[in-house]
């Protein structure tokens, strides 16, 4: 079923996983998967390595959701090291397996290069991806978007202009990077609502599970950290279970926000683990959302 057709009639709570480096962690994300199995999650994604085999554990971990755990899934498809052939090679062996949605992205440049190349005969944004997808194959495609701006964007205007080209391209609704002040993702969707953008927006929520990761992770990717959860990883830096539970407690409080604003889905990065996002379901209480069932993992 298509994701933008689940999203016309109810609001969505759906997971993200990553691939393994190496093939014996395929059967563990297949375990977290099941144990998040009894909320009834709208959809599920999995992302998409920079080349090799990680692509292959991607794409393995896909097809085994939706066939061992009968998942809806939304496949990752990116520019990095592929040609349009081989793109358009992995497009069909998704749609042999009855796959119907993708999110499209560019994907970040290859570790220690600051700067995106495409390959010969490949994408060089995600607007064109999407723009391909669209035109040659009858997928449901979502795109990512950034609450505080893509690392790269020039400024606030631009940013909002490339999200509103990858929706005239095709997208059918939107995903947004991680952010831990909902105000951020409030003011995109201001933003976007200026520029045109009708479609879903679902915000991203990581919950975090240590420190140094979570410090890493946002100067990755731009996000901030509000100063009275940054002075909370300060004081208990090196208490992993602590941040865990602070992790947990900040993202019960931005969702239950969330949902009394309205927004039509959450989307959880997971990070392979089912015990945050387990807590955090199940101490919301989101009564018009009668897929959300309660258990303890």
């Amino acid at each position: 079923m298509f994701i933008k057709d689940i999203l016309k009639t109810s609001r969505t709570i759906s997971c993200e996983f990553f691939p393994p480096r190496e093939v014996e962690g395929i059967n563990n994300i297949l375990e977290v998967a099941s144990r998040l199995k009894p909320y009834n999650l709208s959809f599920v994604s999995v992302t998409y390595g920079a080349g090799g085999s990680t692509q292959a554990f991607s794409e393995e971990i896909t097809l085994r959701l939706k066939r061992e755990l009968n998942f809806e899934v939304m496949a990752h498809l990116t520019c990095v090291s592929q040609t349009q052939p081989e793109i358009d090679e992995v497009l069909k062996r998704l749609v042999s397996a009855g796959i119907e949605n993708i999110i499209a992205l560019r994907g970040d440049p290859p570790a220690g290069d600051s700067n995106f190349v495409p390959v010969e005969g490949g994408f060089a944004h995600a607007s064109d991806l999407i723009k391909h997808i669209d035109q040659k194959f009858s997928f449901g495609i979502a795109a990512a978007c950034y609450p505080e701006g893509h690392t790269e964007s020039i400024d606030l205007h631009s940013d909002i202009q490339y999200a509103k080209l990858k929706v005239d391209n095709g997208a059918d609704f939107l995903v947004t990077q991680l952010f831990y002040d909902n105000q951020d993702f409030y003011d995109f969707v201001e933003r976007a609502e200026k520029a045109g953008i009708t479609v879903p927006i679902i915000p991203g929520i990581l919950p975090i599970l240590s420190a140094p990761q979570i410090r890493r992770f946002t100067s990755m990717c731009g996000a901030s950290i509000p100063s009275h959860l940054d002075t909370q990883l300060d004081k208990h830096h090196d208490d992993d279970k602590t941040v865990r539970q602070i992790g947990i407690e900040h993202a019960i409080n931005q969702v239950q926000d969330l949902w009394a604003n309205g927004v039509q889905g959450i989307h959880f990065y997971v990070l392979n683990r089912s015990y945050s996002v387990s807590k955090i379901l199940d101490s919301l209480q989101i009564a018009d959302h009668t897929n959300l069932s309660k258990t303890t993992t």
